[in-house]
C-alpha cells in the first residue's frame, strides 16, 4: 500500500472528504507510525553506523533517526571489539566522578541532547564511562525511524519574496500555505516571526507541518492578512520534500496495522461513537500482534536453530492449544 492508496482509503472508509479532516490525515499517519515503531523492534529496521570516540570526550552523538540501541562497540587501534554495557547515567557518574577517570569505555548510558555554544542539539547522545583515554572507533547497531510513508511532505522551504514589508511585528502561528498558481500539495503550515519596522523588517518562517503531495519547486504564498498588515504577502519555494514516491517499509510489508491505526485516529478526530473507536482499536491491536509476531518472533529465528513452527492439530483438523 502506498500513501495515495492509504490516503484515499481513509477517506472512503470514513466517508469524509471535508477539508480539515483531509488535511489531518498526515497527522493520523505519523501518530500510527510512531506507535508501531515503538511497539515492534523489526530487525529489518536496523542500521549499522560507525563514528569516532574522541580522546577526553565522554559524549557520543546518536544518529538523527535513532530509536533504540541494539549494540554499541568500542574498537581500538588494532581492530579489537569491546561491546559496551548499557547502564544508567547515575551509575556512570558515580563510578567515574571526574573526567580524569580515563580508560577504554566499558559502559554507556542514553544521556540526552548535547549543548554547544548555547545551542541545544535535537539529537540524543550517549554518555561513556570511563572518559576515553584515546581515540577509538564506535560501531552502533540501532533501530531507527524509517522514512514516513507520507508522500511529498515539505522538509525545507525558502522565502523568495517578502512583499513590501508593511507587516505588524509579532509571532504568527500555524499560518497556512497556499499556492501561487496550481499544485497538488496541501495541509502545510508554519510559524512566521516578523521583527522590526518597514522597510527594514526581518521575516523568518519555521515549518511546523509539511503537509503532503508537494513537489520540489512548488511556489507557495502566505497572504498578508495573516501577518497583520497591508504587505504584499510572502512568496516561498519548496526546497526539499520527504518521500517523493509515497512508499515505506511498513506500507510495503505490513499495511493492515497502518490502515486500522489511522482509522482509529480518524474516528477519534470525527468524535465518532465509542463502539467505533473500540472496533478500530481492536482491529489495530489484532494487526499489531501479528506485526509483533513477525518482528519480535519470526524475523529473529530460523528453522536450523529453532526448528520449524508447528501447530497442534486434532483429528478434526482444528488447531488446539
Amino acid at each position: 500500500m502506498n500513501y495515495e492508496t492509504l490516503y484515499n482509503t481513509i477517506q472512503n472508509y470514513s466517508q469524509n472528504s471535508e477539508g480539515s479532516f483531509v488535511d489531518s490525515i498526515p497527522t493520523f499517519v505519523q501518530e500510527v507510525e510512531q506507535r508501531v515503531y515503538t511497539a515492534v523492534a523489526f530487525p529489518s529496521l536496523r542500521k549499522n553506523v560507525t563514528g569516532v570516540i574522541n580522546n577526553g570526550v565522554p559524549y557520543l552523538s546518536a544518529p538523527p533517526d535513532y530509536l533504540s540501541t541494539y549494540s554499541l562497540a568500542c574498537i581500538d587501534s588494532t581492530g579489537n571489539y569491546s561491546y559496551l554495557l548499557n547502564k544508567d547515567v547515575n551509575f556512570i557518574r558515580q563510578a567515574y566522578p571526574t573526567v580524569s577517570a580515563t580508560g577504554q569505555p566499558e559502559y554507556y548510558a542514553l544521556f540526552g541532547p548535547t549543548v554547544s555554544g548555547g545551542t541545544v542539539s535535537t539529537n540524543l547522545s550517549f554518555l561513556l564511562g570511563p572518559t576515553p583515554d584515546a581515540t577509538y572507533t564506535a560501531e552502533l547497531h540501532y533501530f531507527y525511524y524509517p522514512t514516513s510513508i507520507i508522500q511529498g511532505q515539505i522538509t525545507a522551504i525558502t522565502i523568495t519574496s517578502s512583499g513590501n514589508q508593511l507587516y505588524s511585528p509579532g509571532l504568527y502561528t500555524n499560518v497556512p500555505l497556499s499556492y501561487v498558481g496550481s499544485g497538488s500539495g496541501s495541509a502545510g503550515y508554519g510559524d512566521i516571526l516578523v521583527t522590526g519596522l518597514s522597510p527594514a523588517q526581518t521575516i523568518t518562517f519555521t515549518l511546523q507541518n509539511g503537509g503532503n503531495f508537494y513537489s520540489v519547486g512548488d511556489v507557495l504564498t502566505v497572504a498578508s492578512s495573516y501577518l497583520g498588515g497591508p504587505g504584499a504577502g510572502l512568496t516561498m519555494t519548496v526546497s526539499t520534500i520527504n518521500n517523493s514516491t509515497g512508499t515505506s517499509w511498513l506500507g510495503n510489508n505490513f499495511d493492515p496495522v497502518l490502515l486500522y491505526g489511522c482509522m482509529r485516529e480518524a474516528v477519534i478526530y470525527m468524535k465518532g461513537e465509542q463502539d467505533m473507536v473500540k472496533y478500530y482499536e481492536e482491529k489495530y491491536q489484532e494487526a499489531l500482534q501479528l506485526a509483533i509476531k513477525l518482528g519480535n518472533g519470526l524475523e529473529r529465528g530460523d528453522a536450523y536453530r529453532d526448528g520449524q513452527t508447528k501447530l497442534n492439530i486434532n483429528l478434526k483438523g482444528n488447531v488446539v492449544s
